[in-house]
């Protein structure tokens, strides 16, 4: 089975209404460092990764894997994840249902991805019972245990505290370690600079930079990108 990196974005624009929410933006993604989506609330970000997951389609432009089957080879965390009224254990294996595995293995592969996330104590506890940050690493033990050649994450975090916040971190690097292209939008320069080998600087719709992380936070080349830095500086 062929790779389906890398993911190429031509001169994609997404409008709601007339008003221009991505305009033309033209990437290519290739496997291997972790690439951040960076900027201001409001910049597109989320948009932006609901267009390379699927979720949307373009208003104008292209938006193409490089193999077949792209939609059940990657998956995608979102800020506020759905929890289905079940047990923890039936949430991860409901999703290696819909993707297709063999009802035998469900079991062994939800409990395994429980594990890696720490919620194997949990697996029988009702989802919409655990707290924001549980929630958050049921959703991605749901991604774990599908073992995705991309994870978007759409500012996992952002309504987590401190101790949840690496909590969530800590899985995402195990997902960088194990192989898979993590593609992950925050507002956050510390987070950035934890988790990111590269940024793409996303501001009013447009990719207005893209750099290796020690590059970019020292030296933003954009007159944007260098604001939005100065400006998170003393909070990052």
């Amino acid at each position: 089975m062929s790779a389906i990196l890398p993911l190429r974005l031509e001169k994609v624009t997404y409008a709601v209404d007339g008003r221009r929410i991505i305009e033309r933006v033209s990437l290519v993604l290739e496997a291997g460092p972790s690439t951040i989506i960076l900027g201001a609330n409001g910049a597109g970000k989320s948009v932006l990764m609901r267009l390379m997951h699927g979720l949307l389609a373009p208003s104008a432009g292209q938006i193409n894997w490089s193999s077949q089957g792209a939609r059940r080879r990657q998956a995608m965390v979102f800020q506020r994840p759905v929890m289905l009224r079940r047990s923890v254990l039936a949430n991860v294996a409901y999703a290696l249902k819909v993707a297709g595995v063999p009802a035998a293995q469900r079991e062994r592969l939800a409990q395994e991805a429980l594990e890696e996330v720490g919620l194997r104590d949990a697996a029988q506890r009702p989802a919409r019972v655990l707290s924001g940050g549980e929630q958050q690493r049921l959703a991605l033990a749901r991604a774990w245990a599908l073992h995705p050649e991309v994870l978007f994450l759409d500012e996992p975090t952002a309504n987590l505290d401190p101790g949840a916040t690496r909590e969530i971190e800590t899985i995402i690097k195990a997902f960088d370690a194990a192989g898979t292209k993590v593609v992950m939008s925050t507002h956050s320069l510390g987070q950035a600079r934890r988790l990111g080998d590269e940024v793409i600087y996303l501001h009013q719709g447009r990719v207005l930079e893209r750099a290796p992380v020690e590059r970019f936070f020292p030296q933003p080349a954009s007159p944007e990108a260098a604001a939005f830095v100065k400006g998170e500086l003393p909070w990052a």
